[in-house]
């Protein structure tokens, strides 16, 4: 199994670590918003920093960059539809991130919605999905339509299920509240809650999840059941014709909620 460490930024980033199967000791850096925490990790876990890898240009996700190649000039991944600074390799789906000296490998996915550009990365059982996919949730659609970010969360949700969903926020607990809201009678969530509410309780992440527990229990991959429709079209006070449409209505209540 890959290893992956969270670093903690902000009040609730999570910056992941991907370390090299090869030599653990090397890693890529998945969306530092703060070099702060990440040079602290490298320096006290005594390892080196190999390549980052961007899902998107808001502040909170590439806001370190600059600091960490003042330090040490590494290759630098990214959207291709994006304006970020530093970016030396810029990525399109169906791109293949080929990282031979550390034995990693990754797909590209285009995942719009957050942001226009958006991208995520799959490999080795793993997703790093950024802002797109949360545990529970999913991100606001400041640049993208409903329309881009059902397509997206299809193309996440159609991975396999055992696959571990590395997202960018410890969102999970008011995400979860919001789930029940939708869905009241949904066992596995009920389930679920309990088990993320003990987690933070002992100040452990709920992150990562995996594919096959959000199809279960994340509203925002289950605009196609019965039940998140149904809440959806007593919400909006009327029919709703696409999964589309549903996304949109359940989006909005999140936002308000």
């Amino acid at each position: 199994m890959l290893e992956v460490s969270p670093v903690a930024a902000f009040r609730d980033n999570y910056i992941w670590l991907i370390h090299s199967p090869r030599d653990r000791r090397q890693v890529v850096v998945v969306d530092p918003g703060d070099a702060r925490p990440v040079l602290e990790a490298l320096k006290t876990q005594a390892l080196r920093l190999a390549a980052v890898f961007i899902t998107h240009h808001h502040p909170d996700h590439v806001g370190g960059v600059g600091a960490l190649l003042a330090r040490q000039p590494v290759p630098v991944y990214g959207p291709a539809e994006e304006r970020i600074a530093g970016l030396t390799h810029r990525l399109a789906e169906p791109d293949r991130v080929n990282l031979d000296e550390l034995g990693l490998t990754f797909d590209v996915l285009e995942v719009p919605g957050h942001t226009a550009g958006h991208i995520a990365y799959f490999g080795h059982g793993a997703l790093f999905c950024g802002d797109t996919l949360f545990v529970a949730g999913c991100g606001r659609l400041f640049e993208g339509t409903p329309e881009q970010m059902t397509a997206s969360l299809a193309k996440l949700k159609r991975l396999p299920p055992q696959t571990r969903v590395y997202c960018a926020h410890e969102y999970t607990l008011s995400n979860l509240r919001f789930a029940r809201t939708v869905e009241p009678a949904n066992e596995a969530l009920a389930e679920f809650q309990a088990q993320a509410a003990s987690a933070r309780e002992r100040q452990e992440p709920t992150v990562p999840s995996t594919i096959g527990v959000e199809r279960a229990i994340n509203p925002f991959l289950r605009c196609d059941v019965r039940s998140v429709r149904a809440a959806a079209e007593a919400h909006a006070g009327r029919g709703l014709t696409t999964e589309s449409d549903v996304f949109a209505i359940v989006r909005g209540w999140k936002d308000g909620f």
